[in-house]
């Protein structure tokens, strides 16, 4: 595993969303739990309640999150974001999305829908490096 990672996932909460179920679902299949997320409150564009949570996880912790995760996903999801490399990274930052709905019910998903967004970064040097270094991570699972 590669050396020094860290992973920020961020949520969008409507209101018409339990959010214990969101909280269950990340202790249960991803082993975060509730207390390690920031809880933000805010309202959206149509005047409706929406909670934001973010969590940052660093080292060890990191790694084991990123070792779940690719437990759960599928071997042709993997080989989806090992192709995906180039244009889901932006400075050392792969970016993936979960759909929220499957966390929910027991699945992980690779989604554009309804999403949580996962930033995995790991200090990449030398932009070439970038596609072989996150191979590295992902193939792991493989």
């Amino acid at each position: 595993m590669i050396g020094k990672i860290e992973v920020t996932i961020d949520v969008i909460v409507h209101a018409t969303e339990d959010i214990s179920k969101i909280f269950q679902s990340f202790d249960d299949l991803l082993e975060i739990k509730k207390e390690e997320f920031t809880v933000h409150e805010t309202t959206g564009y149509f005047e409706n309640p929406i909670i934001l949570l973010n969590t940052k996880i660093v080292k060890k912790q990191a790694q084991k999150f990123i070792m779940k995760l690719l437990e759960l996903l599928s071997n042709q999801q993997i080989r989806e974001l090992i192709d995906q490399i180039e244009e889901r990274t932006i400075d050392s930052r792969f970016h993936m999305r979960l759909d929220k709905q499957e966390l929910i019910k027991g699945n992980i998903i690779i989604s554009e829908k309804d999403t949580i967004k996962i930033k995995i970064h790991t200090p990449i040097y030398n932009k070439k490096d970038t596609i072989k270094t996150f191979r590295e991570i992902f193939q792991i699972a493989i």
